[in-house]
C-alpha cells in the first residue's frame, strides 16, 4: 500500500480518560456511556462516537468518488453512522454499524447502486469487512 497520510493519537485512562492527536487538533475527554456503567455525566465523547463520526465522513467522501464513476451528483448528501457495541456469546466485545445514506434528487435504484459501490471504495468499509456487521440503508 502506498501510504498517503498517517493519523496519530494517544489515549490515556481508557474509556473514562483522555485522547489527543499528535497535532493537538483533537484534544478531548472521554466518558463511559450510562449503558456501559458510566455515571451519566457527559464529560466527553466515547470511542463509538468517534468511530461513527469518522466512518460517516469517510463514507460520504468515498461516495463522491463513486458518484464520479457513475456520473451522478451527491450534492447535499448525508451519511449517518450508528455504531453499536455489544458482547458476543463468547464474552468478547464487538461492533455493529448501520450507515443511513440520504442523497437528495437521486432515484432510489441509482442511490442503492451508488451506496453499494461506495461500500467497496471506502477505507472504513474495507477495514471492517468480515469483522463488523455493516448494514447499508438508503433513506
Amino acid at each position: 500500500m502506498n501510504i498517503l497520510y498517517t493519523a496519530e493519537a494517544t489515549a490515556t485512562g481508557g474509556r473514562g480518560g483522555h485522547s489527543r492527536s499528535s497535532d493537538g487538533v483533537l484534544d478531548l475527554n472521554l466518558s463511559v456511556p450510562t449503558a456501559m456503567g458510566g455515571t451519566g455525566e457527559a464529560t466527553g465523547t466515547n470511542p463509538e462516537q468517534l468511530f461513527a463520526a469518522g466512518y460517516a465522513a469517510c463514507f460520504n467522501g468515498a461516495m463522491a468518488v463513486a458518484a464520479q464513476r457513475l456520473q451522478v451528483s451527491v450534492e447535499g448528501s448525508e451519511v449517518t453512522a450508528k455504531v453499536s457495541i455489544g458482547r458476543s456469546d463468547e464474552g468478547s466485545f464487538g461492533l455493529a454499524v448501520e450507515l443511513l445514506v440520504k442523497i437528495p434528487g437521486l432515484e432510489r435504484e441509482k442511490a442503492v447502486e451508488l451506496v453499494e459501490m461506495t461500500h467497496h471504495i471506502c477505507p472504513y468499509s474495507n477495514a471492517t469487512r468480515g469483522n463488523v456487521d455493516v448494514k447499508l440503508i438508503v433513506v
